[in-house]
């Protein structure tokens, strides 16, 4: 019987700073063999620290990736792409190397307004959220 090789995902979002690039850390954390993640976004800015901080505190390093726009994903062919912000899946032109797309909104804790606390309040929940998403994700 042969090996089944690992789906390759892409988790897409605006900025490619909080969800998607925790989605992506998730999937290499939870999925590792079962998923070849990638991340990228549609105005691509920088990997959120706080996001990088979060994911820490649950024991996943993500400090190693970096934003990278979808351009530079257009050669691969995904098994799956996820959209995971309502921009994202409208501004963003299906990748046309994509055997299947879903969507999957999040809030964007980086949209958090409040203290310091509430923002990383913020973040962990978004976090767990992707986690539990990722976890079902096949």
């Amino acid at each position: 019987m042969a090996e089944r090789r690992p789906l390759k995902v892409l988790f897409l979002c605006t900025q490619n700073s909080c969800r998607s690039q925790m989605a992506e850390g998730w999937a290499r954390h939870l999925k590792a063999g079962v998923l070849e993640p990638y991340s990228a976004g549609t105005a691509p800015t920088a990997v959120h620290p706080l996001a990088i901080k979060v994911m820490a505190e649950a024991g996943v390093d993500i400090s190693g990736q970096r934003a990278k726009h979808i351009d530079e994903l257009r050669d691969i062919e995904f098994d799956l792409v996820v959209t995971l912000c309502d921009s994202a899946r409208e501004s963003c032109p299906v990748p046309p190397r994509a055997k299947r797309v879903i969507h999957r909104s999040f809030p964007d804790p980086a949209k958090t307004e409040g203290s310091e606390e509430e923002v990383l309040a913020a973040f962990r929940h978004v976090r767990d959220l992707i986690r539990d998403f990722i976890a079902e994700l096949e």
